[in-house]
Parts: C-alpha cells; structure tokens; sequence
C-alpha cells in the first residue's frame, strides 16, 4: 500500500476487480472491519508498517478487539503486503537533494568571495578547484589540497549489527569515515598526508565500550596506515542532546600535497577521446546508507536476511568502503596522469558528469554490480535509471585517462589488489 501516491490495490471483498486503496480507504478498514470481515485482525496488525504512523496507530485500535472470519485473512494480507512492491526511492528514504543542494551552492558562492584573503599571506587558490571533491591552494612550489567527509549513517547499521550478533563492526566503520575523505582528496592529483579525526558521542558512557571504542582505534589506524598518512590528532566530544544517546557521529579531514603540480586534476586536460576506467567497489561504501536501512522494513529477516548463503545483508552493507589512494599513488610512480577523476558516491554514476565542460560520456562496459547492490535495486523496485542514479553500482572511483594510457591503469590497479576495466 502507497500512502502517498494511492497507487496500491486489493481484491474485493467478493472477487470482484482490483480496486484502488488511498489513504482514506485504509483508514475506512479500521471503521468497517467488525461489520464485513475484511480479516483476521492479527494477522492484518502484523503488516502495517507501510502507513504513515498517525494512521497505523488508529488502524491498530480499530481492530484490536475485533476478531474477524478467517477465511477473509488473505485479502488484508493482500491489502497490506502490495507495500512491498513499491519502488522505494532515496528521496522516500529521507534523502532529497533538491532541497540540500540549493544551500551547497548558496555555501559555495559565499565561500568564493573569501578566497582573496589568501593573497595577504602570498598565497592564492585554484579557482577551477571550487566545486571539485577538494579545495586546492597554490603555495609556490607545490600545491595543498584539504577535504572533511562525514561518514553519514552507516554506523547505525554497525549499531544494530552489534544488538543482533554482539559483533563489532567499528574497525571497518572507521576505514569508511577515512576513505569518505581520502577518496575525496586524491580525485585532484593529491598524495594525502595528514588525517584529523571528529568523533562526536551522544554521551560520555559511548566511550565505555571498550570493545567497540579499541575497533574503532584500531580500524582508523589500520586505515592510515594503508593510505601511508599521519593520524594528527582529532576531537571527541560527548554532545548529549545534539547526537542521540548511544550514537556517534564521525568524520575526517585530511590534507595533502600535490607535487609536482603537474599532478594537478581538476578537469582542465579532459578531452573528447579519452577513456573513462571504472575501479571497483567492494559493495555500498558510506553512500545510500538511508536507502538500504529504510528497505530493511520490507525483508522478512531484516539486516539478517541473506544475500548469498552465508552472507547476511548486514554484514554486505557493512563491508568496507575501498581505499583507492594506493591505486593513484601507483599510477603516478607509473607515469600515468589522469586528465580527471571522480569518487562516485552521493548521486550514484551522475558523479561521472561532474565536470562543467559540456561533454558526450559513452560507456560500453559496466563493472558487475556487487551483490549487495543487486539485492537492493531487487527489493527497492529500483529500475536502472534509479539505481545508478543513487548508488555506485559496482564503481566506486573514476579515471579519466588518455586512450593510448587505459589498459596500463586498469593493470596498475589490479596490482593494487583493486579490479578495474575500460567502460567508455
């Protein structure tokens, strides 16, 4: 059932043709269930987790004390399971970029007009950097660039994996806020350096898990260590009252040079002919977080449903995002510059189209989409266009390269431990 867009149907009560079901007919079902046995009561209380809250609780007290013929049970199961098949989308899931971007830009001009006070030091910016994946700042010899990511909300999935399973997953939490920010930084020719960390409880007592406070330490280290940065410090508030109780927010900076700044990748080498090459994902990183959570109401197991025997969809949502800086800094030992890059997460494969110039991006190869994303698309109803629209799809990173340079990238990242191909 379809709460919003009346688009749901049911049998009739006779067999008689499907009929339409919108908000006012479902709130009728609680109104006229004693007088025509439209179902088992219990078994109709059990699914409506698809009605807007006010009206599941009036439906729950108008059918608590009825008890209905059971042979009607299978048409209000019919009434209420038809929630199923609706494609859920990310807007639906709480995300809307429609009304978060217009505040990016607004954020975005107003933070141009501050770039002059770089002068007073001899320092000036890259303008072509302004709306990239990091800022860039001209120092002389060489380039800095800087970046902060959140990770967003995977950590309520990590939370809720702990309840289930008493396993902790904060070790790879921490690789996910730590790739949120590298990944970002090296999409303009940066060799990372330093990372900051922001770890922001909604209380004090978060911290007295040790077991999963000594995951998160070790993960972010762990993480660092494989991207070859310092771990310069950081912040650990306890804000209760701001972050919910039991909750943590977190987030990185990182900074890095770009030397020689011939390394510089903001877009201004890209030209018709060069190859687009795809690296990777190892599943939905830290992107579509709210998507995939809100789609745990519709499985019959929830985060512990199986996507493949013996893999929970926990446990795939939870699997770490890559770490693609090790992939850049060997194609620059190799002698391979990208023209462009772009880390595809928020709006899934429009990520691709990021840069300004006005540009035809032709793919003929798609990476395979990751289980965990094809379980995703099946039971959200996504089509394809939604899909990649939202998610990565089974590419977490984009290389813009010159033709004649394609093969030599992908077989640099394979090195790497990291699949790549040619998709256009």
């Amino acid at each position: 059932v379809d709460v919003a867009t009346s688009v749901a149907h049911t049998a009739g009560l006779r067999g008689d043709a499907a009929l339409p079901v919108n908000a006012d007919a479902i709130e009728r079902l609680g109104q006229n269930a004693r007088h025509r046995g439209l179902a088992h009561a219990a078994r109709a209380s059990e699914q409506i987790r698809m009605v807007q809250p006010a009206l599941r609780q009036r439906i729950r007290q108008r059918l608590h004390h009825v008890l209905l013929a059971h042979q009607r049970s299978e048409v209000a199961w019919a009434v209420f399971a038809r929630e199923h098949q609706i494609t859920l989308s990310y807007e639906q899931a709480g995300v809307n970029y429609d009304l978060i971007d217009p505040l990016k830009v607004a954020a975005q001009r107003a933070a141009a007009a501050t770039g002059a006070h770089l002068a007073a030091h001899g320092f000036s910016e890259v303008t072509a950097s302004r709306g990239e994946s990091a800022y860039v700042v001209d120092v002389g010899p060489f380039y800095l660039a800087s970046i902060v990511e959140c990770l967003g909300s995977k950590a309520l999935v990590a939370d809720e994996m702990h309840r289930l399973t008493g396993k902790s997953y904060y070790d790879r939490i921490a690789q996910d806020t730590i790739a949120m920010a590298i990944n970002d930084l090296i999409t303009v020719g940066a060799t990372p350096l330093v990372v900051q960390a922001y770890w922001a409880a909604g209380g004090s007592e978060w911290f007295a898990d040790t077991q999963r406070a000594n995951a998160l330490v070790a993960g972010w280290k762990h993480a660092c260590d494989v991207c070859g940065v310092a771990w310069g410090g950081g912040e650990t508030p306890a804000l209760a009252g701001i972050v919910e109780a039991g909750r943590i927010d977190l987030a990185a900076s990182c900074t890095g040079i770009i030397n020689p700044k011939e390394r510089l990748s903001v877009g201004d080498r890209l030209a018709p002919g060069d190859a687009i090459v795809l690296l990777a994902s190892s599943g939905i990183h830290a992107n579509g977080l709210s998507l995939a959570r809100k789609l745990v109401e519709r499985l019959p197991q929830g985060y512990l449903t199986q996507v493949l025997p013996g893999l929970t969809y926990g446990d795939a949502l939870l699997a770490p995002t890559v770490l693609y800086s090790p992939v850049t800094e060997a194609l620059f030992k190799a002698g391979v510059m990208p023209h462009y890059c772009a880390n595809i997460t928020g709006h899934g494969w429009r990520k691709l189209l990021r840069h300004p110039a006005s540009h035809t991006y032709r793919i003929h190869t798609v990476p395979e989409v990751t289980p965990v994303l094809k379980f995703i698309q099946q039971h959200a109803h996504q089509d394809d266009r939604e899909a990649y629209s939202t998610l990565n799809m089974g590419a977490g990173f984009a290389l813009f390269v010159k033709a004649e340079e394609a093969q030599r990238t992908v077989d640099v990242s394979r090195r790497q431990g990291v699949e790549a191909c040619i998709a256009g």
